[in-house]
């Protein structure tokens, strides 16, 4: 296969029909298939920051007790931002990071003294602060304020690569022939549940071992079965 780095261009632009037929297929799966987690029942910006962070390298059905928890504690950005470091540590334990608590205490101090206390809702500001990289802080822009940023983690670059039949970098994350994909895929609106749908079906079906290929909504068109 081709490295696509090599092609000067998205090669899904070359595929409209494969990607329309990508995203209505996927989106059927989504209206019967997502998981309920308390943070997806909500659209109050800072409980998707904090939710945001406990998420990273994280999985979600750990963070969710934890996420609970931490709001009942902490249930405003001014009580987080005054709440010292070893006791959001302590809570977050479980967990892991270490460094997760102090990263999240000075994100929430910034937010407090320079944006008044409301959480940023551009990606660039939001980039500014302690432990937001692009993944988490285009999270929040689609869930917290109805923004069209998609996302890219190991799940969509894994969903990507096989059924369009590319080959990203080693380090997904920094891979700008998958940041292209992954915005080249979404759909003009509702982008926030349509990055919810990659995350759960790179979860339940499109696994990284033993994917569940004959219960694939997308097998006739894989590049990864063909």
């Amino acid at each position: 296969m081709q490295s696509t780095s090599k092609l000067g261009m998205n090669p899904l632009k070359l595929e409209t029909d494969k990607t329309s037929w990508f995203r209505q297929r996927l989106l059927e799966w989504a209206a019967s298939n997502l998981r309920d987690f308390p943070w997806r029942q909500t659209a109050d910006p800072y409980s998707i920051f904090v939710a945001e962070f406990l998420l990273q390298k994280t999985v979600a059905a750990t963070a969710s007790p934890i996420y609970e928890a931490f709001l009942v504690r902490y249930p405003t950005l001014y009580a987080l931002a005054v709440a010292s470091v070893a006791d959001v540590a302590s809570l977050l334990q479980p967990l892991g990071l270490s460094f997760r608590a102090e990263r999240l205490c000075n994100s929430a101090r910034t937010i407090a003294d320079k944006y008044g206390g409301s959480i940023p809702a551009s990606e660039e500001e939001l980039l500014l602060l302690p432990g937001i990289g692009k993944y988490t802080a285009r999270s929040i822009c689609a869930n917290a304020f109805g923004q069209p940023a998609a996302v890219l983690d190991t799940n969509v670059a894994r969903i990507v690569e096989r059924f369009f039949g590319l080959q990203g970098e080693r380090v997904k994350s920094r891979c700008k022939i998958l940041w292209s994909a992954a915005e080249a895929i979404a759909p003009d609106k509702e982008v926030g549940r349509w990055n919810l749908t990659l995350l759960d079906f790179g979860a339940a079906i499109c696994t990284a071992r033993k994917p569940r290929c004959a219960e694939c909504p997308l097998q006739e068109k894989c590049s990864y079965l063909q």
